[in-house]
Parts: C-alpha cells; sequence; structure tokens
C-alpha cells in the first residue's frame, strides 16, 4: 500500500470519527434541550393545567403546552397573566424560532410562508411585554396557529385586550388557548400544519377564593359580534377536544363552573 493510500484512509478514518463525534454531542444537546423543556419551572403553577391527550408536555419560563405533533402545533398553551404582567413596553420583534425542547420535532416556519395565514399567537406577544426574554419566548413555532388575518388582527385580538383588561381588573387570570383539533382540518405547508376551524380561550380568576371561569369558542373568521356572544362553558370546549381542564380542582367545584356559560361576573 503506497504512502498517499495510507494518508487518504487516515483521511477518512478522522473524518468519520469528527462527524460521529459531532452527531453525538449534538444529540446529547437535544436530548439535555428536551429534559429542560419536561422540568417544571420556578413561576409555573401546575395546578392550573389541563391534562395532555398527547402526553407531550413542555415548559417554558412563560407558559407551559401541549404539543400535538400530528397537528404540529399546541393542543393548548396555558399560563398566569398578573396584573404585574401588563406592560407596555416595546421590543423589537424577533425571528420566529423552532421549539427544540418539543421531542418529537416542532414545525417549522416556513410552514406558514406564502400559505395566506398569519403565524397567530396562542400566547400573545402583547401578554409577555414586562421582559424581553419573555417576549421573545413567544416567539417560539410551538406557539403558533394557522389563523386568518382578519380573524388574527379582529375578533380575536379584541379577547387577547380583554384578557389583558381583565388581569389589571381581577388581579391576575389563568389563561389557557388553542385550536379545536379535530375532523378534517385544511393543512398547510410541507409538514401539514393543520388549520383549526375554530378557536377557544379559557380563563379562570382564583383570587379572592370564589374562583369563577369564563370559556369563548369562537368559529375561524372575523365578527363584529360583541365578544359575550362566544360564551360557552368549559363543558362544551371539553367535549370538542378531550382534554380535562382543571383536574386538580376539586370535583364538586369543577363540575360547577364547567358546566356553567354565564358571564355575569365577568365585566365587559
Amino acid at each position: 500500500m503506497s504512502k498517499r493510500t495510507k494518508m487518504s484512509i487516515l483521511s477518512a478514518i478522522l473524518l468519520i470519527v469528527v462527524y460521529l463525534a459531532n452527531h453525538y454531542l449534538d444529540t446529547k444537546e437535544k436530548q439535555s434541550v428536551v429534559n429542560t423543556g419536561k422540568e417544571v419551572k420556578v413561576n409555573t403553577k401546575t395546578f392550573f393545567l389541563p391534562t395532555s391527550t398527547t402526553g407531550q408536555i413542555v415548559h417554558h419560563n412563560g407558559y407551559s403546552l401541549s404539543y400535538s405533533e400530528p397537528h404540529e402545533q399546541a393542543e393548548w398553551v396555558a399560563y398566569e397573566l398578573k396584573k404585574s404582567h401588563i406592560s407596555k413596553k416595546e421590543h423589537k420583534r424577533p425571528y420566529f424560532e423552532i421549539d427544540n425542547a418539543i421531542k418529537t420535532g416542532a414545525a417549522h416556519w416556513r410552514n406558514y410562508k406564502q400559505s395566506g395565514y398569519d403565524r397567530g399567537h396562542l400566547c400573545p406577544a402583547g401578554d409577555k411585554r414586562y421582559s424581553k426574554e419573555a417576549h421573545d419566548e413567544t416567539f417560539l413555532t410551538s406557539n403558533i396557529s394557522p389563523q386568518n388575518h382578519q380573524f388574527n388582527s379582529g375578533i380575536w385580538n379584541t379577547l387577547e385586550q380583554k384578557t389583558r383588561y381583565w388581569a389589571v381588573k381581577y388581579d391576575g387570570v389563568f389563561v389557557i388557548t388553542g385550536g379545536i383539533l379535530k375532523g378534517n382540518l385544511k393543512t398547510i405547508g410541507e409538514e401539514d400544519v393543520a388549520v383549526p376551524n375554530q378557536f377557544y380561550k379559557i380563563l379562570m380568576d382564583y383570587n379572592n377564593g370564589k374562583p369563577k371561569v369564563i370559556a369563548f369558542l369562537m368559529p375561524h373568521q372575523d365578527s363584529d359580534l360583541p365578544l359575550y356572544k362566544f360564551v360557552t362553558s368549559v363543558d362544551h370546549i371539553e367535549t370538542l377536544t378531550g382534554i380535562d381542564f382543571f383536574p386538580e380542582l376539586d370535583d364538586q367545584i369543577e363540575n360547577k363552573l364547567e358546566s356553567n356559560s354565564a358571564y355575569k361576573n365577568w365585566s365587559f
């Protein structure tokens, strides 16, 4: 064997070793991010979290979510919105990033490109202006769902603003948001991101020892109707989604709250 041949073989072996080492390190790093996502964060109140129908719950610093791989989005995003969180600070809008804490792989933001749909936040960036880190965390792709622009900037935005109003009025609310991921849904992009036909938002005020809940279910289209026209019961949304909301509540209190579709205790 010539000297040149030996050198070629050694170079090839070295390249393979470097590749395998880098692959091993990348795999370890990715697994570390996934493991971090599984950890409950200090400010996360698990008492209010719904059940997951997918078994894939991820905790970020500002919100938690349950990711549905078949639909390439969260079936729910949940977080506490305190009065102290409400801020008018302006932060530079970051680029959307893939959420590496999703073990099965979160959808890429390119799925939305030229789709005709907005990258609709489930946890709004406007709820997390109290710090740049919290604000930028909402631009992970696990926190978005395809939304018609008129809906996203219209009635849905109105509900998000009203949620912030209630967070101030009631000194904090717990928020759960998602799309109804059932039925034969339209999809976008190479990864077939599902387009929900309806979106829901559930709020709980638990601060005065007398918890109250209000739930909204909205068709995926803009509307001029007042918000109270979209009020429904939590039980109805549970039927549509298969998710158990507020499972840690005392059963008697849970049943009473979730069957109620009245909104008289909430100031519109």
